[in-house]
């Protein structure tokens, strides 16, 4: 495993230390005991769910199999999008004696290696040239400065000069520039001198620690060694600054709302918003998020001071500064301290505001889950809140318009609208069901004879697929012994139901039917040999479909 004991002593140490790590963590095990058991429990959930899914798309290949072999793709589908490995998917067919196609599978299994090496090779060429210097930064203090260019890049090499409408990278000495970082985007600006001008549209950092100034040469030509005046846009600067350090008290809002079990997964800042990603197994109710966001806005309103403190990584974290889990430090960082009884302390190496009140004003524009476990909270902050603020007065005003009411009112009057429209979905389904009954009993007159069987084929007016089935369902009772096809066509798109009665099923089957017809209008369907659904969408062809029935039976 890598490990290699020497002696009894080194195998006492290991096991003394492992030991203390597990003694370490076993309250902090017990404390979240009942948030865990819940996480286990609906991951469990998931995946049976997910199984029953894979199983669905399982049984309907098997059913569409022509001969004893499921393909390549089906099988990699099965393992790609409902995680079945192979020998799952083997199993279920051996109990059907069936075989997989795994010559297909290694296939397709090949392909997706491909794509995901090409999508490497991509990231690997846009990383550009590693320059071995590293730039100083010095955006925490200024916003302007004068620095050498100590390289210039232009499509991916290493080059002397670059003129006017040129792309390239210019990569300084010094910049006041912030290179993106910890989820904060790069700065843009203006790097000049009295003959040039290079406008920076991001900045990014290289593993060396050199700044990468990209964008493009307006005028001039810009050589390697000359002097650049290095301009940050001061306005962009602010509006990030100010999302930035409402970040920071979105996550102590949601610790202290939520409790502590929230931890943060991901966020962007930049000019327009912030995005907040954290774990959460359950939606947040709408008082909960009236909370956090009237919490930040307290916080912005106190107005106190941002304080800034470097530190070695061991003592910010015993003074209770959040590390990110993931994130990189270096043996010196940067420790954020916000609000009143230090609401919120955490290690970060981004541009922030000097008073919380800078921030002006935080509104949460949306929240939502993104993935299994992970909940996303979208914000603005500033006059980007304000204008937030406007545009929603501003929605609430038409709809009072279009409703003939006043804006204090039209809550009310929207829900008397909502209560009208569910009565009359209810009168109208009534009114559909009542119709599509009188159609099947007008039907029965149009079943025909072939080769013994009753066949029973139309397409049916005013109805949608449950009443398609519901008609179906009523002819198979009244006629006893049929095969039934029924469409119903609204503009292009066709919806087909085949229904086959018990004591003809050992030799028409519905789903088989079903695809013939399916297939014509240019679609698919699937289900049981008594009665199968399906559609298309080309209703062009719908009476021709329908007439090969027969030929069919």
């Amino acid at each position: 495993m890598g490990i290699k004991l020497t002696s009894t002593k080194s195998f006492l140490s290991l096991s003394a230390s492992f030991d203390t790590r597990a003694q370490r963590r076993l309250p902090r095990i017990k404390e979240n005991l009942a948030n865990v058991e819940k996480v286990l429990k609906r991951e469990e959930q998931r995946f049976v769910q997910t199984l029953n899914q894979g199983m669905g798309v399982l049984a309907e290949a098997i059913a569409k199999l022509k001969g004893h072999e499921i393909d390549g793709k089906t099988v990699f589908k099965l393992y790609d999008t409902y995680g079945f490995p192979a020998d799952l998917t083997a199993d279920a067919a051996r109990e059907q004696d069936l075989t997989i196609d795994m010559t297909g599978f290694e296939i397709e299994m090949t392909k997706q290696r491909e794509r995901a090496r090409q999508a490497g090779d991509f990231k690997t060429l846009q990383k550009g040239v590693d320059i071995g210097e590293q730039t100083q930064f010095l955006g925490y203090e200024q916003l302007e400065n004068s620095s050498e260019v100590i390289a210039l890049i232009k499509a991916g090499e290493l080059v002397q000069q670059i003129e006017a409408g040129e792309q390239a990278i210019v990569v300084l000495a010094s910049s006041s520039f912030y290179a993106e970082s910890g989820g904060q985007v790069g700065d843009c600006g203006t790097l000049s001198n009295p003959a040039t001008l290079f406008t920076v549209t991001r900045t990014q950092k290289q593993k060396t620690g050199a700044f990468e100034h990209h964008g493009v040469l307006n005028n001039g030509i810009l050589k390697v060694g000359v002097v650049l005046v290095a301009a940050v846009d001061k306005k962009s600067r602010k509006r990030i600054a100010r999302n930035h350090s409402a970040t920071h008290l979105l996550h102590a809002a949601l610790r202290t709302v939520l409790g502590e079990t929230v931890t943060q997964k991901g966020s962007l800042v930049d000019s327009e918003k912030l995005r907040f990603d954290f774990t959460r197994d359950e939606v947040i109710t709408k008082s909960d998020l009236e909370k956090i966001e009237g919490m930040v806005n307290r916080k912005i309103l106190g107005n106190t001071k941002v304080h800034t403190a470097v530190s070695d990584i061991d003592t910010a974290k015993k003074n209770g500064a959040m590390a990110l889990f993931g994130e990189k430090y270096g043996d010196k960082v940067r420790v954020l301290t916000m609000g009143k009884d230090d609401f919120s302390v955490e290690l970060c190496g981004g541009t922030h505001v000097k008073q919380l009140g800078d921030i002006g004003l935080f509104r949460i524009t949306s929240e939502g889950g993104v993935s299994a476990g992970i909940r996303r909270i979208e914000a603005v902050t500033g006059y980007s809140a304000y204008q937030f603020d406007n545009q929603t007065q501003d929605h609430l005003h038409q709809i009072a318009q279009m409703t003939k009411s006043s804006s204090t009112q039209v809550v009310q009057k929207v829900a008397q609208l909502l209560d009208h429209q569910k009565t009359l979905e209810k009168q109208l389904a009534s009114f559909q069901k009542q119709f599509a009954s009188n159609q099947g009993d007008d039907l029965v007159s149009q079943v025909q004879n072939v080769n013994g069987v009753p066949v029973l084929t139309s397409v049916v007016s005013g109805v949608n697929g449950k009443d398609l089935r519901d008609i179906a369902d009523k002819l198979k009772d009244k006629l006893g012994t049929a095969v039934i096809v029924l469409a119903a066509v609204s503009g292009e798109k066709v919806s087909l139901v085949a229904g086959v009665t018990k004591d003809l099923t050992d030799t028409y089957q519905a789903g088989k039917i079903l695809n013939h017809v399916a297939q014509q209008v240019g679609g698919k369907g699937g289900g049981r040999p008594d009665m199968a659904q399906g559609g298309g969408t080309d209703s062009s062809k719908i009476d021709q479909a329908l007439a090969s029935v027969r030929s069919l039976i």
